[in-house]
């Protein structure tokens, strides 16, 4: 199997639009037309990965941070950066990250922290806004469904855990055909009058490119008349973060415990214990003091994250536990979530997890 062939397969589970805009995913490095020998996954591609990899025989690297991010004018190696790329350049080895696009996904870093706790009722902490549209399209009758297949078959109408939907109504349209057109019935320079059908679809706006295309293809029209509608609905399945319930509340003391004991934790850092049961909680993998003012807005009584500044605890004003569990730590599982997806995905191709520990703090000696 050649790389662009592995890099298609991920982006069908690996959403790469879906990526915040600061952030660098996707292929970093690698030509798309060699072919693999095995897929290593890791949390960082770091040059002791790299080194793993080529002692396995893997020539292609999936990681969750991108070791590309920004800044890079050369590859020198002059610091780990650029001596992790240019040693798997050197090695034919491909590079990939998933980073945000896996953070933003509904089954993504945040829903495993949530299934290892047993939070119930999840929901997204921080749903994305601005990236629903809605297309709205006048069709000949006989040519509805034609129309509508095509554009399903590139995501139109895709909405949480349901896809094909749509909405139709059925009217009389009129137009009349000027010299120069390419007449698809009727005559020229006589109002025409047709049967037309109007179809509704919402989508994502990062496909607005392949579903006019696609539209315009599988349309009988020369002119195909259509609307395309900014949505201010917020996307309930993709967004950063995550809260749910337990199923009885705890005491403050409890829920640090069941913390430590989850995430493998000597230590966490939190704000003032309030003396309040837990029961909601709210969980943002990676550098999340972002997310704490939504966390109070959606009523939660704790919040996990990695990466809270001094000043970022006093924003509790004792209505929410703040937990700083570490950005490595709060990431921990993310390895073993993209061995299981790639392993799925890939079942008779060799994948293997990282030996290598790349957390690059150590608190206790």
């Amino acid at each position: 199997m050649k790389l662009n062939e592995v890099i298609l397969e991920l982006e069908q589970r690996f959403e790469i639009p879906q990526a915040e805009d600061f952030d660098n995913v996707g292929l970093l490095c690698g030509n798309p037309d060699r072919d693999i020998t095995g897929i290593l996954v890791c949390h960082d591609a770091l040059e002791s990965v790299v080194d793993e990899a080529v002692a396995k025989n893997h020539n292609l690297i999936v990681c969750f941070h991108p070791i590309i991010f920004s800044g890079l004018k050369s590859l020198t190696g002059k610091n780990y950066v650029e001596r992790a790329v240019l040693k798997a350049i050197e090695n034919k080895i491909a590079i990939y990250a998933v980073h945000t696009s896996f953070d933003n996904d509904y089954f993504g870093v945040n829903y495993r922290i949530c299934e290892e706790l047993g939070l119930k009722n999840q929901q997204i902490l921080m749903p994305k806004k601005d990236n629903l549209k809605q297309l709205v399209v006048y069709v000949p009758k006989d040519f509805s469904e034609k129309v509508e297949t095509a554009l399903f078959a590139v995501g139109a109408g895709n909405v949480g855990f349901y896809d094909e939907c749509s909405f139709t109504v059925s009217g009389s349209g009129t137009f009349r055909p000027l010299p120069g057109s390419d007449l698809f019935q009727g005559e020229e320079c006589i109002r025409e009058y047709a049967e037309e059908e109007m179809l509704y679809f919402i989508f994502e706006k990062y496909k607005q490119r392949n579903i006019i295309n696609a539209m315009k293809a599988a349309h009988p029209y020369e002119e195909v008349a259509y609307q395309i509608y900014s949505l201010n609905n917020e996307n309930q399945y993709s967004g950063l973060g995550r809260f749910g319930d337990f199923e009885k509340e705890m005491d403050e003391p409890e829920f640090l415990a069941l913390v430590k004991e989850k995430f493998n934790l000597k230590v966490i850092r939190h704000s003032p214990l309030n003396g309040k049961p837990v029961k909601r909680v709210g969980v943002l993998g990676g550098s999340g003091a972002g997310g704490i003012k939504a966390a109070i807005s959606k009523k939660c009584d704790a919040y996990l994250t990695g990466d809270i500044k001094y000043h970022d605890f006093f924003l509790s004003e004792s209505n929410m536990l703040i937990c700083d569990i570490g950005h490595y730590e709060s990431e921990q599982f993310v390895v073993q979530q993209l061995f299981e997806i790639l392993s799925e995905k890939f079942p008779k191709f060799a994948i293997s997890k990282t030996e290598e520990n790349t957390n690059p703090v150590n608190y206790f000696l």
